[in-house]
Formats: C-alpha cells, structure tokens, sequence
C-alpha cells in the first residue's frame, strides 16, 4: 500500500510542475490529468509503462503558434508523444522516442522510477527519423549528458541514418549511444516475461523505416503506434487494425489530427494521418471492451481534443474511446 502511495504521490508532484513550467504556484494537476488513484498500478512489483507526452513532434504551444494560449497557460502544455517503460523488479527503465523534450521527459521518468546515474535508461526505442522522434538524442552527447553507451532501438535504414550523418554519427563515435539493430517481428528480450516487437506501418520515410512497437509485459500487451499514413494502407501491407486490436489491452494509436478543416484555408484530406474521427468510424461497430483499449496519442496543438471540456473530447468519450493523458500509467 505504502509503494503504491508513494507512487500516485510521485506521479502528482511531477506533473503538476513538469507541466506548469514558469508557473510560481501549481496548486493542481493540468485539466484533464487522470485521478492519481487510477492511474492504473495494481501491483507495486509489475513492470509498466508511464506517458511521457502525448503531442505531435512539435509539442503544445508548437514554435510560432504565437496566439496559442498555452504560451500563456502552463496547465495546456504539452510534451511530444513518448512513453517511458520500468521493471520495478530490477529498476530497469526505457523510453519509447527521444523526442526534443527529452530532458523534461527524463525528469519525469526519474520522478516516478528514480535512478542515481544520468541519464540511467537502459535503451531507447525509436520509430522513425521524424524530427520530434529522434532528435532528443543530442542531449545525451558530450555538450550535454556525456553519456556511455545507451543502447538505442532501431530498423536498420534508422540506425545507418543515425551512423552516417551529422551529429548523430558524433554520438556513436563518441560511445554516447550503442546502436542495437532491430528487425520487424522480431522480439528484443528485456527481461523472461517483458519484450518489446517492431511492427512496420506506412508513413512518410524519406531517411528511415516506420514501426510501432508491441510492448508485451507479463500479462498484457501495450501497443504504441504514433504515426502512420491510413489504415487501408496497412490493410493492403497485410495487417488490419481491428486484429491488431483484438490481440491488445491498450493501444496509442495515431490521433494527430481531429477531423478534415481543423487547419484553416487547406485541405486536409490528403494529410499522411488518419483523422481520429475516421479511426473512429471504422471501430465504430467493434465491441464497446475493443473501443475502451484505443488511447489517441501523437495530437497536433491544432487538434481540439487537446481540451478536455472540448466537444471533440465529448464524443471521443461518449464514442467509447478515450485521449491518453501524461502521466497515466498501464500494468503489464
């Protein structure tokens, strides 16, 4: 009782002023912060994944969005998408992106499953060379951290992007990072009972492949999948979102934008995103327990549903789904 306690307490304090940077007095969680005693831990010694940040790469307010209130608000703040996963059995801790916030995300991580050592993560998993899934890597380099050899997760064309151009190359001759290839549908071992399994999707790969990763824990599996064209392209690539679904317990998918004229003056039909509310089309007559595992992750600050008392989160919720939160954690 007293770990889980201190757990909720831990996940509190951090949030609450990781979020409200620049605010002299958080006296409570950012709207929308899930209640700390249902953040999701039912056993202190399982392993479990935490929500670093559920933004688009550019993260809320994005730069030169100069009327966004966010700039103004710290409580509508929020970081890009990345997740953080611990076996507490063993204090091992990974993250899932190295995103341009990676120094908060790190902090946050630290709150919730401390380390003595910086930045004491014991590998990175990257999906893809998108500019808000990798660069955070630079602050592991010798003008930052200065750290040694963390094992960084990556497809083949990933790890040669990161091998043969500038910086990047600098952080592996320099031993910050130690690039671990890895293969689609092929498992990286963490631990007897705690894998993780690249899954290729379609999305823009101008300099790498694009993968979600299938975090399989002792006994349930997490699916994080942040980024991809369109469901019917995966569809004609041999995989369908509702079995993949089906093969879950939660699962981050894709949620960047809401819905086509969310932008202004453009078209939107053609964005390399699907909309949430075409994802929730197509789930629509899927099971209400398979609606409920969906956890749109990876918004836009365009995206309406950043607000909880928006009417885009109304009928996210009443159609059975929900919006991740940061700081909201799953047992595996």
């Amino acid at each position: 009782m007293h770990a889980r306690l201190s757990l909720h307490v831990g996940l509190a304090v951090a949030f609450v002023v990781a979020i409200a940077v620049g605010c002299s007095s958080p006296s409570a969680p950012y709207p929308g912060a899930p209640p700390h005693d249902e953040a999701g831990r039912s056993d202190a010694s399982t392993p479990y994944v935490v929500v670093l940040g559920i933004a688009q790469d550019g993260g809320v307010p994005q730069t030169g969005s100069h009327a966004d209130p966010a700039f103004e608000d710290p409580t509508r703040r929020r970081l890009a998408t990345s997740l953080g996963l611990v076996d507490p059995r063993t204090g091992a801790r990974w993250m899932f992106e190295a995103t341009p916030d990676f120094k908060w995300q790190l902090w946050r991580l630290d709150r919730v499953a401390p380390r003595k050592a910086a930045p004491g993560l014991d590998g990175i998993f990257l999906t893809h060379a998108h500019v808000g899934h990798y660069t955070g890597l630079m602050f592991l380099g010798h003008e930052s951290i200065g750290a040694r050899g963390v094992p960084v997760y990556a497809m083949p064309r990933m790890a040669d992007f990161l091998r043969t151009n500038g910086p990047w190359d600098q952080l592996v001759r320099y031993e910050n990072i130690a690039l671990r290839e890895v293969a689609a549908g092929r498992a990286v071992e963490l631990a007897a009972d705690l894998r993780v399994v690249p899954l290729v999707v379609p999305h823009r790969q101008e300099y790498s492949e694009v993968v979600a990763y299938r975090i399989e824990g002792p006994s349930k599996t997490v699916l994080f999948l942040p980024d991809i064209d369109s469901w019917h392209e995966w569809d004609e690539a041999g995989t369908r979102l509702e079995d993949v679904l089906a093969d879950v317990d939660v699962v981050y998918l894709d949620a960047t934008f809401f819905a086509d004229g969310e932008i202004p003056g453009r078209d939107m039909s053609g964005f390399p995103h699907p909309f949430i509310r075409t994802t929730m089309d197509r789930l629509a007559d899927r099971p209400a327990a398979e609606r409920a595992k969906v956890r749109f992750i990876h918004l836009n600050h365009t995206n309406p549903a950043l607000d909880p008392k928006s009417d885009a989160r109304r009928e996210i919720e009443r159609r059975g789904f929900r919006v991740a939160e940061e700081g909201e954690v799953v047992d595996l």
